[in-house]
């Protein structure tokens, strides 16, 4: 919960605004607000105060308990001009609330967080627990001293400006070990406990065993990841209640995907219970990877409990993002966030120098020419397959004629595999043309590199009889000048002379142009690989030099004195 707290008329304006935004997430502290701080600061997660910093400063030095248990605070001025990550910027997500704050309010997140200034991830906001000397090789980090990464399995961490070799460690490690004056361990959640209990089975002896059975292979409880069982547990108190104290989720499977599963140990017991012949090995081993504690019982006698310990490996992940046109305002937040979340970035070089001061430092870049849309597909599949968090990009949308479907077609379902949507060149052109895409409409490549040209004449001829808008990508090169006219040849069959169309070279960037012209007027000599062509469908219209098409067939009729549509469709 972020409790919300403000002295004036102003500052509760600004913080109603929140609270109406985030009705699920925030509280109001009214009343005085010295009292109203504590409050919030004992019973909250984070604060948003709409303060000025030094007031909430004196507000919250005699509440602070430390780094770990701290609240995030974040301060927002009176004029709405800046969300202050004050407090627990990556602890208490206090950097990342004031950029949520200042994106609803319109106002400009200020961090000063170190690693967040210099473009780094802090190694405290990676996903994973982490233990040792944080503040020492962040530090080290920082002042680009060298810093060893050892990983003891893939795993898809964010970028990390990291060395062979160095006098400070990271370590990824599910061991149960101690970090040293100079390492930081990040604890992976690559650990499954299978685990199986009789009725009644006492939480501390359930829990008793799993940490037992923990201690004695040397793993780290951090980074157990889930308690796996058979779906006639699923309520059983002992287990529900040992997942509980170790701040992880309950994971059921049916007796017959168990009953599938090869184990060493198998038992007639529980096949005469539940009917499988392993809960516990069979529950760790499900979903893959390597046994590393055959199944165990408990000390008590009679045992109530069983467990047994797999270690899952990390699955790589490919994030497949959309740049949008090309101006930068037109790229997505979220597909910034994944650029700076991939530990691999592969695409073609001149969509690499789009955003390459957006990569965090560390960033491993696999950059291409022309003609290599294949090999990057695979070469970003591989490197997801060996554990890295990588992301492919593409203009446009990623999925619209670009790298998304070469991608796809190689993955499998050994990685994770997210899409990011971007604006595609198409609608960045109807944007700067008008509204030429309100009614039904089509985008078709022009380009018979990789399609036959007999399958791209036949969609157009069927577009042309539907009545479609078209867009045509690709539309001309030195090497391919006579498809533009063919193609505006076959709509020309079913449309009029006078039909808008709409030319729109480097849609949204600085040397862009664009012009309406018709399709009797449009000379494709003009046009190259860089533009886009929309023509217009038989209710397009142009009304004050921009392209319309109505969202019916019916297009206004005009009134008395005539609308500008109307006006337009009399001439």
């Amino acid at each position: 919960m972020i409790g919300l707290i403000s002295a004036t008329a102003a500052g509760a304006a600004a913080r109603d605004r929140l609270a109406a935004a985030w009705p699920d997430r925030t509280r109001v502290y009214e009343g005085p607000v010295g009292e109203a701080v504590r409050a919030a600061f004992a019973e909250c997660e984070q604060l948003v105060c709409f303060l000025a910093t030094g007031a909430t400063v004196r507000l919250l030095a005699p509440l602070l308990a430390g780094k770990a248990a701290d609240p995030g605070v974040v301060c927002v001025d009176e004029a709405g001009r800046f969300a202050v990550s004050l407090l627990g910027g990556h602890g208490g997500g206090a950097n990342e609330l004031a950029r949520d704050v200042a994106g609803l309010l319109g106002a400009e997140p200020v961090v000063t967080t170190a690693t967040d200034a210099a473009g780094l991830a802090g190694l405290d906001t990676l996903g994973l627990p982490c233990e040792g000397a944080v503040a020492a090789v962040s530090r080290a980090l920082l002042d680009g001293e060298p810093v060893a990464l050892v990983t003891e399995s893939a795993w898809p961490l964010p970028p990390l400006p990291v060395s062979p070799q160095g006098s400070y460690t990271i370590r990824l490690t599910d061991r149960d070990v101690r970090p040293g004056p100079r390492d930081v361990l990040l604890r992976p959640p690559s650990l499954v406990v299978g685990v199986g209990a009789s009725k009644g089975a006492p939480v501390d002896e359930v829990l008793g065993l799993i940490e037992r059975t923990l201690r004695e292979a040397g793993l780290s409880p951090r980074s157990v990841a889930e308690l796996a069982t058979v779906d006639a547990k699923s309520a059983e108190p002992g287990i529900l209640g040992a997942a509980e104290r170790l701040g992880v989720p309950v994971v059921t499977y049916s007796a017959e995907e168990l009953a599938s599963v090869e184990v060493p140990n198998p038992s007639a017991a529980p096949l005469a219970a539940v009917g499988t012949p392993s809960v516990a090995e069979a529950a760790a081993l499900l979903r893959g990877g390597e046994l590393l504690v055959p199944k165990r019982k408990s000390d008590a006698s009679p045992a109530m409990a069983t467990c047994a310990v797999a270690r899952r490996p990390g699955r790589g992940r490919l994030a497949v993002v959309g740049l949008g046109p090309g101006a930068r305002d037109l790229l997505t937040p979220r597909a910034t966030a994944e650029l700076r979340r991939a530990s691999v970035l592969v695409g073609l070089d001149q969509y690499v120098d789009q955003i390459r001061d957006l990569l965090r430092p560390g960033t491993r870049v696999l950059e291409s020419g022309l003609g290599a849309e294949e090999e990057r597909a695979r070469t970003a599949v591989a490197e997801a397959r060996r554990g890295h968090a990588v992301a492919l990009i593409g203009s446009g949308d990623a999925g619209v004629y670009a790298m998304a479907s070469p991608a796809l077609a190689e993955a499998s379902d050994d990685i994770d595999v997210v899409g990011v949507p971007g604006v595609t060149a198409a609608l960045a052109a109807a944007a700067i043309l008008g509204a030429p895409l309100g009614h039904d409409h089509v985008s078709i490549s022009l380009s018979d590199l990789h399609t036959p040209w007999e399958v791209i004449e036949r969609r157009v001829r069927a577009a042309a009889e539907a009545d479609l808008v078209v867009t045509f990508y690709n539309p001309r090169s030195r090497g391919r000048d006579w498809q533009l006219p063919k193609a505006l040849g076959i709509l020309a069959g079913h449309r009029t002379p006078s039909t808008p169309v709409g030319v729109v070279r480097n849609a949204s960037r600085p040397d862009g142009s664009s012009r309406v012209t018709t399709l009797a007027g449009l000379d494709p000599a003009t046009v190259d690989m860089m533009t886009v062509v929309t023509v217009g469908n038989t209710a397009t219209r142009t009304v004050a030099g921009r392209m319309v098409t109505p969202r019916g067939y019916r297009w206004q009729a005009p009134s008395a004195g005539g609308s500008a549509a109307g006006r337009e469709e009399a001439r």
